[in-house]
This record gives C-alpha cells, sequence and structure tokens, in this order.
C-alpha cells in the first residue's frame, strides 16, 4: 500500500511538472512582439517597420489640440496599415507629449500594439514668428527649453521614443521666417550625443536633424560650410527632405509632356510620375554624394516627402497641374518601392489631412498632403486597403473608414489633369 501511495505521489508530482512546463511554453511561444526591446538601428532601414509624419490636428488652429481619444483613434487606423513609426515636429505643444501617452495606453489595452516615435524639438532663430527681422546667425532663446522637453519624454517614454530629430527645415534658407546656421543644430546634436554618453540619454536613441536634401549638401555650394560637414560627422543617420510635387513649379525638368506622342492621357501621367520618383532619388544620390566627399558613411533616411491631393495655387490645374489623388497614389507607390527596395526609412508625409496649415486659404496644398481626408475617407493610394477591410471597425470622427469619390474611380480620373507640354528648344 506504502508503494502504491509512493507511485501515487510520483505519479502526481510528474504530471504537475509537466503542467507547468506546458503552461510556461504556451506562455513563452504567446509573448507578444512588442515585449522584445527594438533599437532605432533596428526599426530604421527595416520594411516591417513602416514609417510616416503626423500631426493628427483636426481644426483650422492648433489651439485645438487633438485629444487623447481622438489620438488613440488614429493610432488604430495607422497600426491596421502596418506603420510603426511616426514622426512629430515639435514639443512646445501637448501634441507630442499627448501623441506618447495615447500610445502607452493602447499597449497596456494591448500587449501586441506596436508603435514607435522620431520625436522632434522645433528649432528656431532669434526673432523667429515675431514683429522683428529674424536674425539667422542667432538662436532663440525658447530653443534651450525645447531640448529639454524633448529629453524628458524621451527618457519618460524609452519604450516608445526611438529618435531625436534636431530641428525641422531648420537649416534650408528658404525658410525665411526662422532658419538657422547648421552650427546651431551642430551643438544641439552634440549636446544630445553628450548625453548619451553621460547616461543621461540612452544610447541607442539616434539623434538627427530632418531637412531639405540642400541643407545637407545636395545643392547650392553656398550650403558646403565646415559647420554642415562637422553635422554630418556628429548625427546617427541624415534626414532628408525630397518635394518633387514642390519642383513641378519650381524646377520642372521632369515634369512636362512631350507634344505628339502617341500615349494614352493616363500613359503620359504615368510616364511623368516615374520621372517625379526618379527626380527625388536623384536628389538623394546628390547627398549621398556629397557626404561620401567627406569620407563618412552612414544611413540616410527620407525624412519627408509627399504629394498633395489638391491645390488652388502653383500645383494646381492653374498651375504646374500635379494635384489629384491619382498622381499621389502613383508618387506614394513609388517611394515606398524605392525606399524598401534600398532599405531605406520614409517618413511619409503625411498620414490625415491638417486644415491648419493654410486655414486661410482652405485650397492650399499644404492642407491637403494626407492619405486620408479630415475626416477620415481613404485616398486612393489607401483604397485597394480599405478593400481588404483592414479599416473595418475603425473609424475617425465616428465616421468608418470608407473610399472618397465613394469608391468611383472615373469619378476621379474626371479631375485629374495632364502636366503642362513641354517648351522644347528650338535651333536656328
Amino acid at each position: 500500500m506504502s508503494t502504491l501511495k509512493h507511485i501515487s505521489k510520483l505519479l502526481l508530482v510528474t504530471l504537475l511538472m509537466v503542467s507547468c512546463e506546458n503552461s510556461q511554453k504556451k506562455k513563452e511561444s504567446s509573448e507578444p512582439l512588442t515585449q522584445k526591446e527594438v533599437t532605432a538601428k533596428d526599426i530604421l532601414g527595416n520594411k516591417n517597420y513602416l514609417a510616416i509624419s503626423y500631426g493628427g490636428y483636426r481644426d483650422t488652429l492648433r489651439d485645438i489640440q487633438p485629444t487623447i481619444a481622438e489620438l488613440k483613434e488614429d493610432m488604430k487606423i495607422l497600426h491596421a496599415m502596418d506603420i510603426r513609426v511616426l514622426r512629430t515636429y515639435n514639443v512646445q505643444l501637448p501634441q507630442a507629449a499627448n501623441i506618447l501617452k495615447a500610445i502607452r495606453e493602447l499597449k497596456n489595452e494591448d500587449a501586441n500594439f506596436e508603435m514607435y516615435v522620431m520625436l522632434g524639438a522645433w528649432i528656431d532663430c532669434k526673432n523667429a514668428w515675431t514683429e522683428h527681422i529674424p536674425d539667422h546667425n542667432q538662436e532663440s532663446e525658447l530653443n534651450a527649453d525645447e531640448i529639454a522637453r524633448a529629453v524628458a519624454l524621451a527618457n519618460q517614454y524609452p519604450d516608445i521614443v526611438k529618435i531625436v530629430a534636431v530641428g525641422n527645415e531648420a537649416m534650408v534658407k528658404w525658410a525665411a521666417s526662422y532658419y538657422v546656421q547648421p552650427n546651431v543644430i551642430l551643438k544641439w546634436v552634440n549636446h544630445l550625443q553628450d548625453l548619451k554618453e553621460e547616461g543621461k540619454l540612452s544610447k541607442d536613441v539616434w539623434i538627427t536633424s530632418s531637412d531639405n536634401f540642400a541643407s545637407w549638401g545636395g545643392g547650392d555650394t553656398v550650403y558646403h560650410v565646415e559647420d554642415l560637414n562637422k553635422l554630418i560627422k556628429a548625427v546617427d543617420f541624415i534626414s532628408m527632405h525630397t518635394y518633387p510635387m514642390h519642383d513641378t513649379h519650381y524646377h520642372p525638368v521632369f515634369w512636362g509632356i512631350e507634344e505628339g506622342k502617341t500615349k494614352s492621357s493616363l500613359q503620359k501621367i504615368d510616364d511623368a510620375m516615374l520621372r517625379a520618383k526618379k527626380y527625388a532619388i536623384s536628389q538623394y544620390d546628390s547627398v549621398y554624394n556629397y557626404m561620401k566627399s567627406l569620407g563618412v558613411d552612414k544611413p540616410i533616411h527620407i525624412g519627408e516627402t509627399g504629394w498633395a491631393t489638391f491645390s488652388n495655387g502653383h500645383y494646381g490645374n492653374k498651375g504646374s497641374k500635379a494635384t489629384d489623388e491619382y498622381k499621389e497614389a502613383l508618387y506614394y507607390k513609388h517611394i515606398r518601392e524605392w525606399t524598401t527596395e534600398a532599405n531605406m526609412s520614409c517618413f511619409y508625409f503625411e498620414a490625415f489631412d491638417e486644415i491648419w496649415k493654410d486655414a486661410r486659404n482652405p485650397g492650399g496644398s499644404e492642407n491637403h498632403f494626407g492619405l486620408f481626408t479630415i475626416d477620415g475617407k481613404a485616398k486612393y493610394a489607401l483604397w485597394d486597403l480599405v478593400d481588404k477591410g483592414i479599416f473595418k471597425g475603425l473609424s475617425r470622427n465616428g465616421k468608418p473608414i470608407v473610399k472618397t469619390y465613394n469608391g468611383d474611380k472615373d469619378s476621379l480620373l474626371l479631375e485629374v489633369q495632364l502636366p503642362p507640354i513641354k517648351k522644347l528648344a528650338v535651333n536656328h
């Protein structure tokens, strides 16, 4: 009898051990990927971490901040379309901090929710956005506080903030209201790098500045100064902007179509958009070549590029005829294909239309760069995702995600214009 009891006890212990082992294996196998600590190095250039530029503002004034609930609504929409990295622009306003809070709440609600942020710190020159003349050789006294806020948020949300970008188009000289000299950006990049060395900021956080291709040495030689060269060596990667859409007006060497060709109108537009892609690549190449000329070899990612769907100005039907949903969709497809194949990240501009950008002119192109309209309609670039049902059950402003033009491509194409005819040189 005692032997039977002993055997029974052994069996019971064995069963318990097997049960615990199976439970542990089950727990391990169901462990969400979000529990794995990822760094900027893991994310940037990784096709599984699509990136996008995001504002989330829904009104004509930025004083009307998107609520946490609204931000979470947007995060779910972007997550559904495989976006995993957001780019923000400043920490002066509550918006960026609230985005981080919204992401944290979503992660707490769902262990499989995964989203990271390239946190922007806005940089200005002295007297920027005031009645005084901007002094481009001195920086704003507000910059130090902006950097401090960015550092505080990066340390508060180390699982979310993976990149800090010092300035947005802060060195390009056409940003006449606020641009600074490269030494200012260099100063703050070095400061953040020093904080990493001192253990006051995670060493895994990558530091950059997000600026126009020309500012990174890819354009006019006026930008080729020693402080820029030092900056290129100081950042962890280069975040460059390229906007062929703007250059359909300002530098339309790639844009017009030739007269007399037998191709259909859509074929001519398709060809023009392919040239736009090649134009963007040429700007990347110019930055790459300048960087290599300095003996530097580090990653370059696209911090911004995009294509507006409407303009009543330079890019619309009275100008270069560049803006409509068909052309935006082609550009989006081309840019995603190029950057994915090149193992580059692209913070495509932008997720949703934001009508505060040109509030006095509702038809201004700056209001129409989104892949979604302000009320959450998916533009033509995303119609295939609507067809796949990935937005089912999601909404924006209480409205379900549906296609623009009621999904009628013929109605959309009625508004698509051919680029202007190229003026060919005449030989005498």
